[in-house]
């Protein structure tokens, strides 16, 4: 940090909250219709969780008013709602700014910068990420590797049950904490008990809702888990506010409402659905 002395905000901000495709249409305005995009900042660094469609306006944002900022960005895994944001991400193309990239072992995949280049080449995109003028690290993560950002940021990582591999993250600092819990498929009747542990007496966290429990056995094998299944997780972690996340892209506001109101008669009033947009303090 550009001060050890002084403790800083833990801020969080949702720029994308769907899941598998962006969902544009009136429906779906109000929880917002851009895939995976999270913004924690603490100080001078941006912990950004995914780089979905969403990662674009908070690229520009960071360009126009943050240009100097860290920015480190904790990929998930790599199916495209999580990673087609990042050939539109300001920070690359600004000179000077250090853009760290982060990721786990993933399946189809030698390294973290092997997953940038396949994912710029063609036919699929006209150029390589040679064109970023940020000077840009890669960073290949093992599985539940803890590291820090800077002095005082402890990042702690989890390996997760979806197609593929993914890895969930988990951000200490100054006492207080937030995780980061999708893709993830759970087993119905029994719980994980390493997201118990990950996510014990956290803060806040936000977890894959992107099916209900009675929906649950029409996507067996996709990787995806239930908001009823992430109230269960938090009342055996004595986690704090639940934040459904990883809308489905055909979860109307109106449902997603619905859910909500559900989640709001457990022991946690505070337990809410991610809304693009929607910014809170730790």
């Amino acid at each position: 940090m550009s001060n050890k002395n002084k403790i800083e905000p833990m801020e969080i901000t949702f720029w994308g909250t769907r899941g598998t495709l962006p969902a544009p249409g009136p429906q779906f305005s109000q929880a917002g219709g851009n895939t995976n995009c999270t913004e924690l900042t603490i100080g001078e660094h941006t912990i950004v969780f995914d780089a979905g469609t969403g990662v674009r306006e908070l690229g520009s944002q960071l360009a126009a008013e943050r240009p100097n900022q860290k920015v480190h960005l904790l990929l998930t895994h790599a199916h495209y709602d999580h990673v087609e944001g990042v050939p539109f991400f300001a920070p690359f193309f600004i000179p000077g700014t250090q853009v760290k990239v982060c990721c786990g072992d993933l399946d189809g995949s030698n390294s973290t910068e092997d997953t940038v280049l396949d994912l710029m080449r063609r036919p699929y995109f006209p150029v390589g990420p040679s064109v970023f003028t940020a000077d840009v690290e890669y960073v290949d993560l093992k599985a539940n590797e803890t590291f820090k950002i800077g002095d005082e940021i402890e990042v702690i990582t989890l390996p997760l049950n979806h197609p593929g591999g993914a890895t969930g993250y988990r951000i200490n600092y100054s006492g207080k904490s937030f995780a980061c819990v999708t893709d993830t498929e759970h087993v119905v009747g029994e719980h994980d008990q390493s997201i118990v542990d990950f996510i014990q007496d956290v803060d806040a966290f936000f977890y894959d809702c992107s099916l209900t429990d009675e929906e649950y056995p029409d996507f067996a094998g996709y990787g995806h888990s239930t908001y009823e299944e992430g109230l269960r997780l938090q009342k055996l972690a004595n986690a704090g506010m639940l934040i459904a996340f990883h809308h489905m892209p055909f979860r109307t506001d109106e449902e997603l409402n619905k859910i909500e109101a559900d989640m709001l008669k457990s022991d946690n009033p505070a337990n809410m659905i991610a809304r693009e947009g929607y910014s809170f303090t730790l």
